[in-house]
C-alpha cells in the first residue's frame, strides 16, 4: 500500500508534532508518524518528565500553527532568569544575577509547560486537524528519494511518497541516515535527571540556574502542585554520580538535592518518577538532502542550558515552513533547502558551540576557572547593553 503526501514528518515527538500542525495550517497535507504513542499522563510509565520553556519567537510560531490557545491556560510565565555561581562541590557563597524580561519590553522571555502535557495537548490536536494523518506505532524505516519526489518506507511495509521528508527522528535519526548525512558529536561524561518538585519557598515566576562542579542545578516554574509551588529540575551532574542519584530512595534523594539547590527555595520534596539520560552536543554536517530536511534533534542537539534546544527547533520549522509558503510549487526541490541548510547552518553551528563552552565552563573544578567564570557572569549582567544584546541572542535573534 502507498500513500501520497506533501509532507511526510518521521517523529511524532514535541518537534514532529509541531511541524505537523504548523504545515498543515499553511494549507500542506501532511502525514506524521512515529514509533511509540505519545505518554499523555504525568505519573505513567516513560513519561517526559522534562519541561519545555518556550520563548517569544516560539509562541508566535505555535499561535500561527493553532496550538498556542490550547497551552496558554497550562503555561508559567517566565519574567526573571537568575543565575547562581554556587562554586565547586561544595559553595560557601552564593554570588548571583538577574536577567529580567523588563528590560526588553513587556512580555516574559517565555513561558514553561510540561513536556508531557504538551504531548497530550498536541496529539489531541493532530487528531483533530484537518490534513493531518497522525500515526502512531509505525516507524519511517527506509528512504529513496529521486528528483521529484521521495518514497518512505514504514515498518508496518507500508510506503508514503512525498514532495518533502522531514526528518524529526531524533538524535539517532534512520532517516539522516538514509539519507547518508553524518554527524559531529561531541561527549561531556555527563548526564541529566529530570523531575518534578514541590517547594514551601514561591518561585515567583523566576527560573534559577545553579552552577556547581558537575553541571548546572535548574529550577524552572511550574504551576502549584497539590496546593504547593512547584518547579521542573534538570540536574546534570558527571555520569556515575548521576546514576548513583538515580537509584537513590526518595529521602536520601531530597536531602542530596535539597542541599544542592542551596536550599533557594527551602528543601525540596519530590513529586514525580525521575528520568535520566546522556548529555552530548551534536551537529549534522547539512541539514538537507535530495527531498529530505533535518529539524530538532535529527539536526542538532546541545546540553539543556538556556532553554535553547526545543527553541532551535521551533526555529528550524519557522524557517522551512516560511520557505515552503514563499514557494508552494517548489515544495522539497533543491531550491528550497539549499535555502533551509544556508539559513540556519551558522546559526545552529554557533549556539550548539556556545552552549558547548557554556556546560564545559559550569563543570569546572578549579579555583582559577571558577573565579573567571564568576566575573563573567558579572560582566555580562552589569553592562547594560551587554546585558540586553545576550538576553536578545538568547531569544533567538540573530
Amino acid at each position: 500500500m502507498t500513500k501520497e503526501t506533501d509532507i511526510l514528518i518521521a517523529g511524532g515527538g514535541i518537534a514532529g508534532m509541531t511541524a505537523a500542525a504548523g504545515f498543515a495550517a499553511a494549507g500542506f497535507d501532511v502525514t506524521c508518524v512515529d514509533p511509540d504513542p505519545p505518554v499523555t499522563e504525568r505519573d505513567a510509565t516513560g513519561a517526559d518528565l522534562r519541561s519545555t520553556a518556550f520563548l517569544q519567537p516560539a509562541r508566535q510560531f505555535l499561535d500561527e500553527a493553532g496550538l498556542w490557545g490550547r497551552l496558554d491556560a497550562h503555561a508559567t510565565p517566565l519574567r526573571v532568569m537568575r543565575i547562581v555561581d554556587a562554586g565547586g562541590t561544595r559553595a560557601t557563597t552564593l554570588p548571583s544575577r538577574e536577567f529580567d524580561s523588563a528590560d526588553l519590553g513587556d512580555q516574559p522571555f517565555g513561558w514553561n509547560l510540561p513536556n508531557w502535557l504538551l504531548r497530550r495537548e498536541l496529539s489531541s490536536h493532530l487528531a483533530q486537524a484537518p490534513r493531518v494523518t497522525y500515526r502512531t506505532g509505525v516507524a519511517a524505516t527506509g528512504l529513496f528519494s529521486r528528483t521529484g519526489q521521495a518514497r518512505v518506507t514504514l515498518s508496518d511495509g507500508s510506503h508514503v511518497t512525498a514532495r518533502l521528508v522531514i526528518a524529526a527522528d531524533g538524535r539517532n535519526s534512520t532517516l539522516r541516515h538514509a539519507a547518508g548525512i553524518g554527524v559531529r558529536t561531541l561527549r561531556f561524561g555527563q548526564k541529566a535527571l529530570a523531575f518534578a518538585v514541590t517547594h514551601p519557598i514561591p518561585h515567583d515566576n523566576v527560573s534559577t540556574e545553579i552552577h556547581l562542579t558537575g553541571g548546572p542545578f535548574t529550577l524552572v516554574p511550574l504551576p502549584d502542585h497539590e496546593g504547593r509551588p512547584s518547579s521542573a529540575v534538570v540536574w546534570m551532574e558527571q555520569g556515575p554520580r548521576a546514576q548513583a542519584l538515580h537509584a537513590m530512595d526518595a529521602a536520601d534523594f531530597e536531602a542530596e538535592m535539597s542541599a544542592r539547590s542551596q536550599h533557594i527555595f527551602g528543601p525540596l520534596t519530590l513529586a514525580s518518577n525521575r528520568t535520566i539520560w546522556p548529555i552530548i552536543s551534536q551537529v549534522a554536517d547539512r541539514l538537507s538532502a535530495q527531498r529530505v530536511a533535518l529539524v530538532a534533534e535529527a539536526a542538532h542537539v546541545l546540553p539543556p542550558i538556556g532553554a535553547q534546544g526545543l527553541n532551535m527547533s521551533l526555529t528550524d520549522l519557522r524557517v522551512l515552513r516560511n520557505l515552503a509558503v514563499a514557494r508552494p510549487e517548489g515544495l522539497g526541490d533543491s531550491q528550497m533547502l539549499e535555502a533551509y541548510h544556508r539559513a540556519r547552518i551558522a546559526d545552529i553551528r554557533t549556539r550548539v558551540l556556545g552552549i558547548s563552552a557554556l556546560n564545559r565552563t559550569s563543570m569546572a573544578s578549579l579555583p582559577m576557572l571558577r573565579e573567571a567564570r564568576a566575573l563573567g557572569m558579572t560582566a555580562l549582567h552589569d553592562i547594560k547593553p551587554l546585558r540586553q544584546a545576550l538576553m536578545r541572542l538568547g531569544l533567538g535573534a540573530t
